[in-house]
C-alpha cells in the first residue's frame, strides 16, 4: 500500500506539531490578543506541551529504551527526533517564559490583576495567607523525607512539587524532603480577598501560587528544623494507554486498570524545575527519577503555566474577546419551542425539526451556528416524538453535563430503541466515557463498544421515524463531537439530512459497527478503513487525469493534519501535473509546498484563531462539476487505516457553493492566518491594507442573520 516518498521531501511529524504549538504560542504573544486571551494561549500552548510529552516524548524513549533504530519518514531514529525536539523547543519555552515575566506579568498588573510572591504580601495578606495554610492546607499535607530508611518517594504525572534542604539545629544534620502541592484539590491559585489590600483600588485581583504558600509555611511541617532553601519541580510521565485488541466485555475493565495507572504514571519523560535549583538537589531529583539531562527543563518563573487558564475567569471583558454566542440557524428557527405563558407551544408557528430536513439537507456550521438549537434540538425531538421508533449515534468525546446524553436517556424511557456506541479509548476521556457508558446501560440504552481493533471517531447519529406506512431516517453527519462544550471553541460542520442513500449507508454502517456486518461498499459515504482511503486518493488521481488532459485541475482541502505519507507523495504527483491546490492545514503538515519540480503548484496555510479550526472539507474540481465532502477524518494514516471514520459527498448545490464560498474565506485570512514556505516555515500573514479575518467575518454573518 505504501508509495514510496523521499526522506527529504517529507517533514517529521513530531517536529511539525511543535511548529503548529509555537503558532498556538504566537497568539499568546501577539500585542494584538486581549490581554487575558494572551494568558489562556499561554496556558494552551503548556496544556498542548503536557500531552505531547505524555504521549509522543513518551512513544520515542520506549523506543529508544527498546533499542528500536528504525527510522521516520524523515529518516530519523528514535534518538535523533527526541534530540531535535529539546532543540526546537528550548526557544519556544525561553518566549514564553520572557513573555510572561516581561509582559503578561507587568500589564496585568497595571490592570490590577496581581500574581504575587509570598514576599510581596502586605502584612494583613499575609496574616490571612498564613491562616489559610493552617486551616485548609496543612491538614492535607504529606512531607516526605529521604534518607537511607525512607527511599525516594514515588512523583505522580503532573505533580507540582516542593523540594527542600531542613536542617536540624543542634546536630547540624541536613535532610532533603519533598512535599506535594495539593493543587488539585484547593486549586493553584489563592484569590486573596480585596479588603485586604493597602491600595484604594476595589477591584484588584490577588492571587499568589499554591506552592508559594505551601513552601513559605514549611516551619509548620517541620517543627523545630530549619528550612534553608526550597525549590519547585513537576514531573511528566508515560501517559499512553497500551491496550491489546480484546473483546469489548473485558476493555471497560482493562481501560479501568489503565488509568488508575495513568494516575500515577509510567517512566519520567521531562523533569521542569526552578531555574535556580542547585546540582544538589537536582542529582537527588535526578537519580530518584532516573532522569538525564535530555529530559531536564530549568524554568525561570511559574512552573505549569497551563494553570493561567484559571485568569480567564476574572471578570474583565474588556481584557477578553468580546462575548458570542452564535445563533439558530434561520432555516431550523421554527423548529425552536417557543413556549406561551402557560407553558403550552405556539402550534401554529412551531414546525418539527423532520419537516424541515424532510424538504432539504442543511448545513451547519458551529460554533456560528448554535449546537444546542440544532444538534442538540435534533436528538431531543427525536426522544419526545412518538412517531421515532429508534436513534443511533456514536460518541467519542462527550461534556460533563451532556444534554444529548440525558435526551438518549429520556429517549429509552420513552420506551424508544436507543443505540449509543460509546468510544472508550478516546485519549484523556477514557474515564469520562466509562462513567456515561455505564449511565446509558443502566438507563436502557444498548451501549457498544465498536469493531475489535479500531478506535471509532465517526461523528453520526441516525432517527428511524414511522412516517403514515413507512420508516424514513433522518440522519446528521458531523466534523465533530456530540459536546457542548467544545461546540462554542471549536469550528466544526455537519450535514443535516433524510437523503436516502445516505441514509441506508449509514443504516449499515451502523450494523458494522455493533458486530453484525461485514460491510465492505457503501453507496455514498467514504468509510474508513474500508473505503476512505481509496475513495480519497481516487479523487486526486482524477484531478491529475484531468489536469493531464488540459482541463482545470483544482483541489482545496480543509483538515487538522495532513501526514499520510501516501497522500502527501499523490499531492507531489498531482502538483506536478499541474494540479492546483490549496491546502488548510491547522496542525501537522508534513508536506513542502512550493518546492522546484515538486509542488510548485500547492499552497498551504495554517488558521489559528480565537476558534480551534476543526472542520474538516475536501473539495474537487471535477472538470467544472465540483464535488465536495465533508466528515470526521484528517489525512493521516491512522484516520484512514485504523479508525472507523465516515465522510458524505454534500450534494446540495446551495450548500456546495456555501461550502466553496467559505473555503475561499479561509484562503483570503491576513489576520489569523499562517502561511508555509518551502523550507516547511509558517510565515504569518500580515494586512497590508484591509484586515480580513475568517472567524471575524463569520461570526458577524452569525449576527446578522439573526436580524
Amino acid at each position: 500500500m505504501s508509495q514510496c516518498i523521499a526522506s527529504e521531501h517529507y517533514i517529521n511529524r513530531e517536529l511539525s506539531w511543535l511548529n503548529f504549538n509555537k503558532r498556538v504560542l504566537a497568539q499568546a504573544l501577539d500585542s494584538r490578543t486581549p490581554l487575558l486571551e494572551q494568558a489562556k494561549f499561554s496556558a494552551i500552548f503548556s496544556n498542548n506541551l503536557d500531552e505531547f510529552f505524555m504521549v509522543r516524548v513518551a512513544s520515542l524513549k520506549a523506543q529508544v529504551d527498546a533499542c528500536i533504530t528504525k527510522e521516520s519518514e524523515d529518516g530519523k531514529t528514535p534518538e535523533q527526533q527526541l534530540e531535535a525536539i529539546r532543540s526546537n523547543l528550548i526557544p519556544l519555552l525561553k518566549d514564553q517564559e520572557k513573555h510572561f515575566l516581561n509582559k503578561l506579568k507587568p500589564e496585568l498588573e497595571q490592570k490590577e490583576i496581581y500574581i504575587l510572591h509570598y514576599n510581596e504580601l502586605n502584612s494583613r495578606q499575609m496574616r490571612w495567607v498564613n491562616n489559610y495554610f493552617s486551616s485548609a492546607i496543612f491538614p492535607v499535607l504529606t512531607p516526605l523525607a529521604v534518607d537511607p530508611a525512607h527511599p525516594f518517594p514515588f512523583i505522580s504525572n503532573l505533580s507540582l512539587n516542593v523540594a527542600a534542604l531542613i536542617v536540624d539545629p543542634e546536630t547540624k544534620d541536613q535532610q532533603f524532603v519533598r512535599v506535594k502541592v495539593p493543587k488539585k484539590a484547593l486549586g493553584r491559585f489563592l484569590i486573596i480577598p480585596n479588603e485586604l489590600t493597602d491600595k484604594e483600588e476595589e477591584r484588584s485581583h490577588i492571587r499568589i501560587p499554591i506552592e508559594q504558600v505551601v513552601a513559605n509555611n514549611l516551619k509548620l511541617l517541620f517543627p523545630g528544623m530549619e528550612i534553608q532553601e526550597y525549590y519547585f519541580f513537576r514531573v511528566t510521565r508515560d501517559a499512553d494507554l497500551e491496550l491489546r485488541d480484546i473483546e469489548a466485555d473485558d476493555l471497560m475493565s482493562a481501560l479501568e486498570e489503565g488509568l488508575r495507572k495513568r494516575r500515577i504514571g509510567g517512566e519520567v519523560v521531562r523533569l521542569e524545575v526552578s531555574f535556580d535549583m542547585p546540582q544538589q538537589i537536582l542529582d537527588l531529583l535526578m537519580e530518584g527519577m532516573g532522569v538525564n539531562e535530555q529530559d531536564l527543563y530549568r524554568v525561570q518563573g511559574l512552573l505549569g503555566l497551563d494553570e493561567l487558564i484559571k485568569l480567564i475567569d476574572i471578570p474583565l471583558s474588556n481584557l477578553k474577546n468580546p462575548i458570542f454566542k452564535g445563533s439558530t440557524p434561520k432555516v431550523l428557527k421554527r423548529s425552536q419551542k417557543n413556549l406561551l405563558e402557560d407553558g403550552s407551544i405556539k402550534q401554529e408557528e412551531f414546525k418539527s425539526i423532520f419537516s424541515i430536513i424532510r424538504r432539504k439537507d442543511i448545513l451547519v456550521h458551529h460554533p456560528y451556528d448554535l449546537f444546542s438549537t440544532s444538534i442538540e434540538e435534533f436528538i431531543s425531538q427525536a426522544s419526545d416524538d412518538p412517531l421515532v421508533m429508534g436513534i443511533k449515534t456514536t460518541l467519542y468525546r462527550i461534556s460533563k453535563d451532556s444534554p444529548i446524553i440525558s435526551s438518549l436517556i429520556r429517549a429509552a424511557e420513552n420506551g424508544k430503541e436507543v443505540m449509543a456506541l460509546v468510544e472508550l479509548k478516546a485519549r484523556f476521556d477514557e474515564d469520562n466515557n466509562i462513567q456515561w457508558a455505564k449511565r446509558l446501560e443502566q438507563s436502557g440504552v444498548h451501549v457498544v463498544y465498536g469493531v475489535l481493533g479500531l478506535k471509532t471517531h465517526t461523528k453520526i447519529a441516525l432517527i428511524v421515524r414511522k412516517e403514515k406506512t413507512k420508516l424514513r431516517s433522518y440522519f446528521h453527519i458531523g466534523t465533530g463531537n456530540y459536546n457542548s462544550k467544545t461546540s462554542k471553541s471549536y469550528t466544526d460542520l455537519g450535514l443535516l439530512s433524510s437523503n436516502p442513500e445516505l441514509a441506508q449507508d449509514l443504516v449499515e454502517l451502523f450494523n458494522y459497527l455493533t458486530g453484525f456486518s461485514k460491510q465492505q461498499n457503501f453507496r455514498k459515504l467514504m468509510v474508513a478503513p474500508v473505503t476512505l482511503r481509496k475513495g480519497i486518493e481516487s479523487l486526486i488521481k482524477r484531478e491529475i487525469e484531468l489536469s493531464k488532459a488540459g482541463k482545470n485541475g483544482k483541489i482545496i482541502a480543509k483538515m487538522n493534519s495532513l501526514v499520510d505519507p501516501n497522500i502527501v507523495q499523490l499531492l507531489y504527483e498531482a502538483s506536478q501535473a499541474g494540479v492546483q491546490i490549496n491546502l488548510i492545514v491547522r496542525g501537522m503538515c508534513c508536506l513542502y509546498p512550493g518546492k522546484k519540480n515538486l509542488s510548485e503548484n500547492i499552497r498551504v496555510i495554517s488558521i489559528i484563531g480565537r476558534f480551534l479550526e476543526h472542520s474538516r472539507i475536501f473539495w474537487f474540481a471535477n472538470d467544472g462539476n465540483p464535488e465536495v465532502f465533508l466528515g470526521s477524518a484528517d489525512w493521516m494514516r491512522r484516520n484512514l487505516d485504523r479508525r472507523i471514520e465516515a465522510v458524505t459527498p454534500i450534494e446540495d448545490e446551495a450548500l456546495k457553493i456555501k461550502l466553496e464560498n467559505l473555503l475561499k474565506l479561509y484562503l483570503e485570512d491576513n489576520r489569523s492566518a499562517w502561511e508555509m514556505n518551502s523550507n516547511g516555515d509558517f510565515i504569518q500573514r500580515l494586512p497590508s491594507k484591509e484586515e480580513r479575518c475568517v472567524q471575524t467575518e463569520l461570526m458577524k454573518l452569525a449576527d446578522t442573520s439573526t436580524s
